[in-house]
């Protein structure tokens, strides 16, 4: 961990040998775009890889959605992490298991192996990450505010999610999707052969060993998590709760979550407490974060659908939008950064510029959705969805920097990356995903009803061209209907924004020191064994 305790010296990371000062914070992001880029699947290549292996689109979801479940089950241990295995090891071990892990998704067809794989590497992607970013912290935002730190986490995060679609897409068309695993493979092993050599085997403070740490809750709350992603992106594939698939996933989510709920009851630290649920702004930053994902979800099924399907254009004409995002991206982390960390606006002013430009992404495409429409009149909604997104996201994590030190905002902070990252993205695919087809069912048979024998007698067309005209028709039909209801949605949420004041600003989010932090944990872990061997005197 690079800390310079005297404010006036010069930053420096004492771990890394045979590198200039100057270039090592560089080289730390470069290998945390590596990282970024890195996980069980691609999801960008789902098409390609769903016509070259025996596995279903459902089946490719699934084990991506994974990955983001085991980034999220991270946070809750991350600084216990980080004082119990010192950086070169964990880096090491970490480099390690992604590679596995590239290499037996590239390989492997079986859907539990698949899943179960990218869960773990989520995990250890997570948490080699944590280990660089947590080093250069200091060169970031010397202060530790937290409203700076995330705005450049989040830049990382969907600038590296954009890049790496880019890639593999690319990838995809040119060659095969393999190329993306064996370009992430050789790019890790080149950072691990850098870590081996230039890493020392230090540590900044003593360590802490991994006492305490409720496994048996981080294997549960993995489980409600993957229940409620199988629910979700399997839902229609299994026509919802008409199968008992959907039944068993459904009761395994509630009664994991309850199992959850009973053993925090009774033990000191679980794994994430339910005293996070006391505090109004966790639920607060759940439901925003739900509404938005709600209100982008045509972004994931309909854009797509209307460049290829509708308007024509192939994969890397498709392309251009994740550049375009890209775009949106840094647009709003920029606006972000000036404004909400660096001017202090409140998080209501910041909502209602969020929520505004979703609401106008939502309006253009239900005004200038048609055949005709230009692949570049796609752009300014894009950005401003892109950036939207960042600025929620921002200000949501920030949020969470109100709670108490260390074990509730490492809990509330975990709950909240498996809702965002993970759940609300699922959630809002499948309640516009379902609607989509019910709409467009009803759609289409409005549309054939005057597809009878007179009709098809007069026309010149072949039936199979006039039941995809009618089709294509239905698509556009159906989704210029539920871009408008969402567009209800969000304008029912800009008065609610701006009806309900709020003045506060992010003015108290400073992370504590990580000596006050690593104090604090060794203290609770010296009462918890003093209380264990008091304990043990007395049964005896």
């Amino acid at each position: 961990m690079g800390h310079h305790h005297n404010p006036n010296q010069p930053f420096s990371i004492p771990q890394i040998r045979f590198v200039p000062e100057k270039a090592k914070p560089w080289l730390l992001i470069l290998f945390i775009i590596i990282f970024n880029c890195t996980g069980g699947v691609y999801l960008a290549a789902v098409s390609d890889m769903v016509g070259s292996t025996q596995l279903l689109q459902e089946d490719i979801m699934m084990a991506g959605y994974a990955s983001l479940v085991g980034m999220a089950l991270f946070f809750a241990i991350m600084f216990r992490l980080k004082w119990a295995v010192r950086p070169k090891t964990a880096l090491g071990s970490c480099i390690s298991v992604l590679i596995a892990a590239n290499l037996i998704c590239m390989h492997t067809a079986s859907v539990p192996v698949l899943v179960g794989v990218s869960l773990v590497a989520g995990f250890f992607r997570m948490w080699a990450i944590y280990e660089c970013n947590s080093t250069i912290q200091l060169w970031i935002t010397p202060k530790r505010d937290m409203s700076i730190w995330f705005c450049y986490i989040y830049l990382m995060v969907n600038g590296t999610i954009q890049l790496t679609g880019i890639a593999a897409l690319s990838l995809s068309v040119w060659a095969s999707w393999h190329y993306m695993y064996w370009f992430i493979i050789g790019a890790l092993l080149m950072m691990y052969l850098i870590v081996i050599v230039c890493y020392k085997g230090i540590s900044i403070m003593p360590r802490l060993p991994l006492y305490g740490i409720d496994w048996v809750g981080m294997l549960l709350w993995a489980a409600t998590a993957m229940s409620i992603l199988f629910v979700c992106v399997y839902g229609e594939h299994y026509d919802w709760w008409q199968s008992e698939h959907i039944w068993f996933a459904t009761v395994l989510a509630v009664a994991t979550f309850g199992m959850n709920w009973w053993r925090s009851t009774y033990l000191r630290h679980p794994y994430i407490g339910f005293n996070i649920f006391k505090f109004p702004l966790v639920l607060t930053c759940v439901a925003v974060i739900l509404v938005m994902d709600l209100l982008l979800a045509p972004s994931h099924i309909f854009e797509h659908a209307l460049m290829e399907g509708v308007l024509g254009y192939d994969h890397l004409n498709t392309l251009t939008l994740n550049w375009v995002s890209i775009i949106g991206v840094v647009i709003g982390i920029l606006f972000t950064w000036l404004t909400f960390a660096r001017r202090k606006w409140s998080y209501q002013r910041m909502l209602v510029i969020a929520f505004s430009c979703f609401a106008f992404y939502l309006a253009y495409f239900y005004f200038r959705i048609d055949y005709n429409i230009p692949k570049e009149a796609l752009y300014l909604p894009v950005i401003l969805r892109s950036a939207g997104y960042v600025m929620v996201a921002v200000m949501m994590l920030t949020a969470n920097a109100r709670l108490p030190f260390p074990y509730t905002f490492l809990h509330g902070l975990s709950f909240q990356n498996m809702f965002s990252a993970a759940l609300a993205g699922p959630i809002g695919n499948a309640i516009v995903g379902r609607v989509l087809k019910m709409v467009m069912a009803r759609n289409s048979m409005l549309l054939s009803e005057r597809m009878d024998n007179v009709g098809l007698s007069t026309s010149h067309a072949p039936f199979g061209e006039l039941y995809g005209m009618v089709q294509v028709q239905s698509l556009l039909e159906s989704m210029k209907e539920i871009y408008g209801w969402l567009l209800f949605v969000a304008i029912l949420c800009l008065i609610v924004l701006m009806l309900r004041y709020s003045g506060i600003r992010p003015m108290r989010v400073i992370e504590p020191k990580y000596r006050t932090i690593y104090n604090i944990i060794r203290g609770n872990m010296k009462l918890r064994l003093r209380l264990k061997r008091t304990k043990q005197s007395l049964q005896h």
